[in-house]
């Protein structure tokens, strides 16, 4: 048994190693944030239909719309299977831990693409609404690909204007050039080297974004230079909607420690990577992969765990 994205490539291996592969998933449809997470204008959401059409001949069950441990309990799940494979990403978004936070008007990136994702799709979700920026003045804090994303899907939406700003400077940002480029032909302004302080609002209802200037400064332990705030540099982004996008962090279940299945101090999954039994957890039966065990990283990344992870539960069976 198998969960989400990580859980396709595991899936995949199984299957072709003759072993019955049930991939559970809180979505209506397969692929997790391929289909929900990254906008239609960058993956044809026909694509991942076809997917599954090419997975189910191979003998792949899905079971859509469930939920673990709500839907269904794990530990049915590891009295059914032989083994099971975690592949349930990190969904905790990183917070900007700035006064009015909790202002109207403030939106965080993933609910607001998979809730635009579910608008085109016909379906919805209460737990991810569409919110719909057209018309307004938008600004995005953050300078990666989910950043990106959300700056062009504003731009589709109609919004009136569209706006990045970046603390550090266009060289440091983490996101695809590519993609940088794509917003900027279409409209996004970008404001580099500008570190957010505070969030503007009146009556509840967010107006702005307090930024300071920055300049680029030594390189941190990452490799990557500083942001150094420029003292009086203080100014104001008016805005009527702020999509923060600074990235998540790992979601574990609150079942997880029933399990056995152990985490570190950043709440990813132990899991091992070079024994004869790959990516399996500190419960045996459990294997883990993608994003929960690494950390945010490339979908390509998460999908090549989840085959090398069913390498070690064809070890783990046999």
């Amino acid at each position: 048994m198998v969960l989400a994205t990580a859980g396709l490539g595991c899936a995949d291996i199984l299957a072709r190693n003759g072993v019955q592969a049930v991939v559970y998933d809180k979505y209506p449809q397969i692929g997790g944030l391929l289909t929900y997470g990254i906008p239609s204008f960058k993956l044809d959401k026909d694509v991942m239909a076809t997917r599954r059409s090419v997975l189910e001949g191979m003998g792949i069950q899905f079971k859509m719309g469930v939920t673990v441990g709500k839907d269904v309990s794990f530990q049915s799940l590891l009295d059914e299977y032989d083994s099971v494979f975690l592949g349930m990403g990190t969904y905790t978004a990183m917070k900007a831990k700035l006064p009015n936070e909790d202002a109207q008007g403030v939106i965080q990136a993933l609910p607001y693409l998979i809730g635009n994702t579910h608008h085109l799709m016909g379906t919805q979700d209460d737990s991810t609404p569409y919110l719909s920026l057209e018309g307004k003045n938008v600004v995005v804090l953050g300078g990666g690909d989910t950043a990106m994303d959300c700056v062009r899907t504003a731009v589709r939406q109609g919004a009136k204007s569209v706006t990045c700003a970046y603390r550090r400077d266009e060289a440091n940002m983490p996101g695809s050039r590519r993609e940088v480029q794509n917003a900027r032909e279409e409209g996004v302004n970008f404001l580099f080297n500008r570190q957010p302080v505070a969030i503007k609002a009146e009556n509840g209802v967010v107006v702005g974004i307090e930024c300071v200037e920055t300049q680029m400064g030594e390189a941190d332990t990452s490799g990557r230079q500083r942001a150094e705030v420029i003292a009086g540099s203080e100014q104001v982004l008016e805005t009527d909607a702020l999509i923060i996008a600074f990235g998540f962090q790992a979601s574990p279940a609150p079942w997880f420690s029933d399990f056995g299945i152990e985490t570190n101090e950043w709440d990813l999954v132990k899991a091992t990577k070079v024994d004869d039994n790959p990516f399996q957890t500190t419960n045996p039966k459990v294997f883990a992969g993608g994003d929960m065990v690494r950390g945010s990283d490339l979908v390509v990344t998460a999908i090549a765990e989840g085959r090398d992870a069913a390498m070690g539960i064809l070890n783990y069976l046999d």
